[in-house]
C-alpha cells in the first residue's frame, strides 16, 4: 500500500482498515482449511502429528466454521475496496483453497503458495490504485519467488515422508542438494524483481538500503544450510524470513516518511 501510493501520498485510513481485515480473513481461512485438508497427512508425519486436529485438540467442524466466517470477513472487506478487488475476489479465494491440494498432484505447489501470498501483497497495492500495472506485477513476482524459495527449504525436511506417501515437492523430486540450488535461484530472482521495481517507480534511498539488507539476509539464510547439515533449518526458515519481512516494511516506511 505504501509503495503503490508513490512518494508523497498515504493510503486512506479506510483503505488501510479494509485491507487489514481482508488480509486477516483470507490468511485465517487459508491456514484453517490447510489444517483440515491435510489432517490425515499431518497425522502420519511425526513432525506434524502434534498439530491440533490430528492430536484431537480441535474438531474439524470448528476449524471449518472458522474458515467460513473468515472468508465472510474477507469478502465483506474486499467489497469495500475498488472494483478490481471485487472482480479478482473469486480468483483469490480459489487460490487460497486449492493450494492445500496441490502437493497431491504437482511439484509446483511451492509456487502456488508463493502465488497466494503474492496475491495478498498485490491486493494491498490494487486496493489503493485500482488498476493492474507493471510495478504491481513486479512486486507480486518478488513475493512469489521469495516465498517459493523458503518453502522449498521448509520442504527439505519431509523428503522421505513425501516420497513414501506419493506427495509432490521439489525436494522429493530433486533431492536436497538440487533443491537448495533452486531455492537460491528463486531468491536471486526475488532481489532482481525488487531492484526492477525500485528503478521503475523511482524509490528513495531507504528502499534501496532495505533491498540491500534483504539480499544480505538471503545470503545468510542459505549459508546456514548444507546438504549434509540441516540442523539450522528452522533458523533459516522462520527467523531470517521474519527479519526480511519486517525489515523490508520498516525501510519502505522510512522511505515514505523521510
Amino acid at each position: 500500500m505504501l509503495l503503490a501510493r508513490g512518494s508523497h501520498e498515504w493510503p486512506s485510513f479506510a483503505a488501510f482498515l479494509w485491507v487489514l481485515l481482508a488480509m486477516v480473513g483470507g490468511r485465517t481461512a487459508a491456514m484453517a482449511l490447510n489444517r483440515v485438508i491435510d489432517a490425515e497427512i499431518d497425522k502420519k508425519n511425526p513432525r506434524t502429528a502434534n498439530r491440533a486436529i490430528p492430536a484431537g485438540k480441535i474438531k474439524k467442524l470448528s476449524v471449518i466454521t472458522l474458515a467460513i466466517l473468515s472468508f465472510g470477513l474477507m469478502i465483506f472487506a474486499a467489497w469495500q475496496l475498488p472494483l478490481i478487488c471485487r472482480q479478482l475476489l473469486p480468483l483469490a479465494i480459489i487460490i487460497l483453497i486449492v493450494y492445500s491440494y496441490t502437493k497431491r498432484f504437482t511439484y509446483l505447489s511451492h509456487f502456488i503458495l508463493g502465488g497466494a501470498l503474492a496475491a495478498g501483497a498485490a491486493g494491498g497495492w490494487l486496493a489503493v490504485t485500482g488498476e493492474i500495472t507493471i510495478p504491481v506485477v513486479l512486486w507480486g513476482f518478488a513475493i512469489m519467488f521469495w516465498v517459493a524459495g523458503f518453502d522449498v527449504i521448509y520442504a527439505v525436511q519431509d523428503i522421505e515422508f513425501d516420497r513414501e506417501n506419493n506427495l509432490y515437492s521439489l525436494p522429493a523430486w530433486l533431492g536436497t542438494k538440487n533443491s537448495l540450488l533452486f531455492s537460491r535461484l528463486f531468491h536471486v530472482l526475488t532481489v532482481i524483481f525488487l531492484i526492477s521495481l525500485g528503478i521503475i517507480i523511482k524509490t528513495g534511498l531507504y528502499y534501496w538500503l532495505g533491498t540491500g539488507i534483504t539480499f544480505l539476509l538471503l545470503v545468510y539464510e542459505h549459508s546456514l544450510l548444507k546438504e549434509d547439515d540441516l540442523s539450522r533449518l528452522n533458523m533459516a526458515f522462520f527467523n531470517v524470513n521474519g527479519y526480511i519481512s519486517i525489515g523490508m516494511f520498516c525501510f519502505i516506511l522510512l522511505d515514505k516518511i523521510l
